[in-house]
């Protein structure tokens, strides 16, 4: 069965410094995201036939290419699929700024379409750019004919829009957050989309890597 693997992009400096790094194109990624990007092309050596898309993000496309150069592949860009947009809080790293997005997010996974940080980003608006792609991703590729896509994006709209997609647990999805390059693999069924794997692990196997929650 064809998967859609949601897989976060490699580590940048502003992952590191802990920077809410949003906007586009981004930060790049450090010398250890790149390899990261090549690892996860290593590990998943059935990659190459599948669909392999990025954001418009720097971290994302330099991502994608480490995947695709370990795959002899293509990757393209997608639009509408970037990181959720913090506004205000844009190139901040106290505390308290990651404690306002937190804030948000969690009003997000409780079902406020409607929450957002001044000059950013509602959970509604980052709907109704990203489900379009995904809709036509599975529409012409995993349903379609049958391969798997790898969509390279960013942690916090990864987590937002799978549990949409999959109805799982709103606090599950809260808490555990994605590494740099691990991924929410999502398997299509009658009623929808289902979680195979969350993480760096099966879901079954418990909570979850902690990581940075944002990029």
């Amino acid at each position: 069965m064809a998967r859609l693997h949601l897989v976060r992009h490699g580590e940048t400096t502003s992952n590191v410094m802990r920077i809410l790094d949003t906007a586009l194109p981004g930060a790049s990624l450090t010398d250890f995201g790149a390899r990261q990007g090549v690892r996860f092309g290593l590990e998943h050596p059935d990659g190459k036939p599948a669909v392999l898309v990025h954001s418009a993000a720097n971290r994302a496309r330099q991502t994608a290419e480490m995947i695709a150069s370990v795959w002899e592949a293509d990757a393209r860009e997608v639009d509408g699929v970037h990181e959720v947009q913090v506004g205000d809080l844009e190139g901040l790293s106290d505390k308290e700024s990651h404690e306002k997005f937190h804030d948000v997010v969690t009003r997000w996974h409780h079902g406020e379409l409607d929450a957002r940080i001044p000059g950013g980003e509602s959970l509604e608006m980052l709907h109704e750019r990203y489900l379009p792609v995904v809709d036509e991703l599975t529409t012409k590729y995993v349903t379609g004919e049958g391969r798997d896509v790898y969509l390279v994006s960013h942690g916090a709209a990864i987590r937002l829009i799978a549990a949409h997609l999959s109805g799982i647990d709103s606090e599950f999805a809260l808490k555990n957050y994605l590494p740099n390059t691990g991924s929410v693999v999502l398997e299509p069924s009658d009623t929808g989309w289902t979680v195979a794997r969350w993480g760096v692990a099966d879901l079954a196997d418990g909570d979850g890597s902690p990581a940075d929650p944002m990029g």
